[in-house]
């Protein structure tokens, strides 16, 4: 359980930071990074599933990286 959470964080994490190098943000919080790619992902998947994608890890991966982007987009527009 432990070691699923931290797999969790990690690839969280790496998806934000993905999604902020797409997004050409900074890349200086690796907190903010994990919040977005977790963020990202939750969204991603959200979106993945109302579509009727879904599937294995490089689908989620991928999801993930996408969602981190939408909200990275999202944030900027609003926060103006």
């Amino acid at each position: 359980m432990l070691i699923k959470l931290i797999v969790e964080l990690a690839v969280g994490g790496l998806c934000g930071f993905a999604g902020n190098k797409i997004m050409n943000g900074d890349s200086s919080s690796i907190l903010k990074n994990v919040l977005l790619g977790l963020v990202g992902g939750f969204v991603g998947g959200l979106l993945g599933n109302l579509i009727g994608i879904g599937g294995g890890w490089v689908t989620g991966i991928l999801l993930s990286i996408g969602g981190s982007c939408l909200v990275i987009w999202l944030v900027r527009k609003f926060l103006k």
